[in-house]
């Protein structure tokens, strides 16, 4: 048996991962990434950078891509809970447009891979959360861009509680619609 259980979700290329987690009276041990079964598994890409950030319940980060160093991201939550979500800009994919997601938990330990061509963001449900994830590619400030959070084409269905209050970035709020992204990957 694997040490990951990798469940490719509706849309092709975005995976769900389950790692095997051994505990004990003294707590638990598993392993977040190993590549030979990521590649075995078809998901043989390399990281070249590690990013971790901490917000608190309502935060909205996302949609976010780069336009023109598309960024695959392997991403879980080492404390709290977060909604997360990808939405399919690859041109030409049967699935172009549409979104999945997933919760992700220190409790749950899921990881969700996200492969190049598509958006990416997610919602704090917990107090706080910390969210650490694998980048494929750089960083690049310049080519920053993102989709509407709540695009009425998309049609993300966020979880947002009646006490929730959603807390949004300045460059978040101004994305732009689906339909006004002028932004197609190739990949």
């Amino acid at each position: 048996m694997g040490k990951f259980r990798f469940t490719e979700t509706d849309i092709s290329g975005v995976y769900i991962i389950e790692p095997t987690v051994f505990g004990d009276s003294r707590g638990y041990f598993m392993e977040t990434y190993e590549y030979e079964e990521f590649k075995a598994a078809g998901l043989g890409m390399t990281f070249v950078q590690d990013n971790q950030s901490k917000s608190t319940k309502g935060v909205l980060r996302g949609l976010h891509f780069q336009k023109n160093h598309p960024q695959g991201k392997l991403v879980r939550v080492v404390s709290g809970e977060v909604f997360d979500v990808a939405v399919d800009l690859r041109a030409g994919s049967a699935t172009y447009g549409k979104w999945t997601g997933v919760i992700l938990s220190a409790e749950n330990k899921r990881q969700f891979y996200i492969p190049r061509g598509f958006a990416h963001g997610f919602l704090v449900l917990s107090d706080e959360a910390e969210f650490t994830y694998k980048c494929d590619e750089y960083y690049h400030p310049e080519d920053e861009g993102g989709l509407k959070w709540d695009d009425p084409t998309v049609g993300v269905k966020w979880p947002i509680s009646k006490d929730m209050k959603l807390l949004l970035s300045d460059k978040d709020q101004k994305h732009p619609d689906f339909k006004h992204l002028g932004v197609q990957f190739h990949v």
